[in-house]
């Protein structure tokens, strides 16, 4: 009997070691089916980890290398002025100079465009509702290249940034968003001529406004003045090496007058003036000098006897390039040969007019202008060669089908190829027809270009 009860314990007993054998396999196999697992979910997440933070830096060194273009593009003119660079190659005489043949002359390019105007229309198509401000800078696409390659490009302002504090406004007492002005600069304008007829709409706290929101662009400018030392000055400017005098002059300011204890503060045109202003850049070393001229009869196509008379005048005293502006319509060029006093000759170049760069006006040609490129050689013996005057024909385009961005500054030679060739054909037929015809206006109006 305890035989049979031991045999069935010792039977129990192999059974459950049996069991327990078996079981510990399973447990070991789970186990280690558990950490294998576990090794490769921690390899997975590590993999993710590691991938994540290279995007991570990637898209933070994008957002570095990309901070300045994004901010040029969209921020507002306030933030935009802590990320601006000045420009290296203007107004500093001590760059090296790639410029100088192998006879000692040296030879550069010089651009310049119309009145930069500001309407109402304008300054509402370039507003954003969603960010609360205003970018002017799709207004220009088609024609930057133009702008910016030139060794110095030179613009008229006619318009005002007197802040937002004020009002923007419309004629006839312009006051404008300064991100117009950054988008000026962005486009490669060097020097702005600021002494117009509507310098001072906003008065004198606005012209002086308007010239704080040029130096916070690094855009050099002349023609109005915050004081009366900085109006004895003349604006030079050092390009491949040649020294370079900007005067800049207005018939007037729309009737209102000059502040009476700050007469100053705008050039107006007087022969006497202008005199002394020229042997002063003489005498202080200018190797050419550059007359902005506000100036002329409005919406007429031709140079009137007053424009003649003073560029003879100019010419004579020393001037070597005459830029008109003010008509809002195109005016002719001219490159003549100068005779002197002293009987010596010299090139001179004149345009009367350049007429509007971008504005909303709809009198017939002032959407029309032209982007005028002069090629120009400072010889060894120190005289300026105008070498040859040529120019892209634009024209201010507002699309009708548009309801944001309407305003564009057409190229007009490549509109009308793109439109001809299927490549763009936005413009539409009447307008492809109409730049056509705007085309022959333009070289009717200016003439011919002036080649070597």
């Amino acid at each position: 009997m305890a035989r049979n009860v031991r045999a069935k314990r010792n039977r129990k007993l192999s059974t459950l070691q049996k069991i327990l054998r078996v079981d510990t396999k399973k447990v070991i196999c789970v186990l280690l089916i558990l950490f294998l697992i576990f090794l490769i979910s921690f390899s997975i997440t590590k993999i993710l980890i590691v991938s994540a933070s290279k995007k991570a830096i990637n898209y933070d060194m994008e957002k570095v290398v990309n901070l300045d273009n994004s901010t040029k593009k969209e921020a507002s003119s306030e933030n935009a002025m802590s990320n601006y660079t000045t420009p290296e190659l203007l107004n500093d005489g001590n760059l090296e100079d790639t410029s100088v043949s192998s006879d000692g002359s040296h030879f550069f390019t010089l651009c310049a465009i119309g009145d930069v105007m500001c309407h109402n229309t304008q300054y509402m198509d370039a507003y954003n509702k969603t960010t609360g401000e205003y970018d002017f800078s799709y207004v220009f696409n088609d024609i930057i290249k133009y702008t910016q390659s030139p060794d110095i490009t030179i613009g008229s302002l006619e318009t005002s940034f007197a802040g937002s504090e004020v009002g923007y406004s419309n004629y006839p007492r312009f006051n404008s968003p300064d991100n117009l002005a950054y988008c000026i600069r962005k486009i490669g304008v060097d020097v702005l001529s600021t002494a117009g007829n509507h310098c001072l709409d906003m008065g004198f706290s606005g012209l002086s406004k308007t010239i704080d929101v040029l130096d916070g662009y690094h855009l050099a400018h002349l023609g109005t003045y915050k004081t009366k030392e900085d109006s004895e000055k003349i604006l030079y400017q050092y390009v491949k090496g040649t020294k370079i005098a900007f005067v800049n002059y207005t018939y007037g300011t729309n009737g209102i007058p000059l502040p009476s204890d700050k007469p100053f503060c705008v050039n107006l045109i007087d022969k006497e003036f202008i005199k002394s202003q020229l042997d002063k850049a003489k005498s202080e070393g200018a190797q050419m000098i550059v007359a902005c001229m506000h100036w002329g009869t409005e919406y007429r196509t031709t140079a009137n006897d007053e424009q003649k008379d003073l560029a003879d005048f100019l010419f004579q005293n020393g001037v070597d390039i005459i830029l008109g502006n003010h008509p809002h319509t195109l005016e002719p060029m001219e490159k003549r040969t100068v005779t002197l006093d002293d009987g010596t000759t010299k090139d001179g170049f004149v345009i009367y007019a350049l007429g509007n760069f971008i504005c909303d006006q709809n009198a017939e040609n002032t959407r029309n202008s032209i982007i005028l490129n002069l090629q120009i050689t400072r010889n060894s013996d120190g005289k300026i060669s105008i070498d040859s005057a040529t120019y892209t024909p634009i024209h201010m385009y507002k699309n009708p089908n548009a309801t944001s961005h309407k305003f564009k500054v057409l190229d007009i030679n490549q509109s009308i190829r793109s439109y001809e060739d299927g490549s763009d054909t936005s413009i539409g037929k009447a307008k492809h027809e109409d730049l056509k015809v705007q085309l022959q206006k333009i070289k009717s109006i200016v003439g011919e270009e002036i080649l070597e």
